[in-house]
């Protein structure tokens, strides 16, 4: 995953965000119970956060490689998709079968901030070392 691809990955994810936000506040808060709507807000408070994590990380990496890095974002924009998505679904179509992904996806973040915190503490003593 590049910078460009994590990018683009940003892009999409914000857009969607904006989008299913203003759409969830607009039309579904109509159509949906209340249970439903507290979902759709997890959801995409969570994609919100990564979103802008994986913003970071992007950032970081077009001036330093960092493989640490390249797999938070991996992991985090995974965690995106299956958390935040499982809960748009499960709101929007009652497919139970849906809670059983949702903490993969909760998993996918745990993992992907590890790898930000073992990336970081590589950026640590690889400075150090050359001073």
């Amino acid at each position: 995953m590049s910078s460009r691809t994590i990018y683009i990955f940003v892009a999409i994810s914000g857009f969607l965000l904006v989008a299913f936000g203003a759409f969830g506040a607009h039309v579904l808060s109509h159509l949906l119970g209340s249970e439903q709507l507290a979902w759709i807000h997890t959801g995409l408070q969570y994609q919100a956060w990564h979103t802008l994590a994986i913003l970071g990380l992007g950032s970081v990496m077009q001036t330093r490689r960092n493989i640490w890095f390249y797999w938070s974002a991996a992991s985090m924009a995974l965690g995106v998709v299956l958390f935040s998505g499982s809960l748009y679904s499960l709101a929007l179509s009652h497919l139970r079968f849906l809670v059983f992904v949702t903490p993969i996806g909760g998993l996918f973040f745990l993992i992907g901030w590890l790898l930000m915190l073992i990336g970081a503490l590589r950026l640590r003593n690889r400075a150090s070392r050359h001073e």
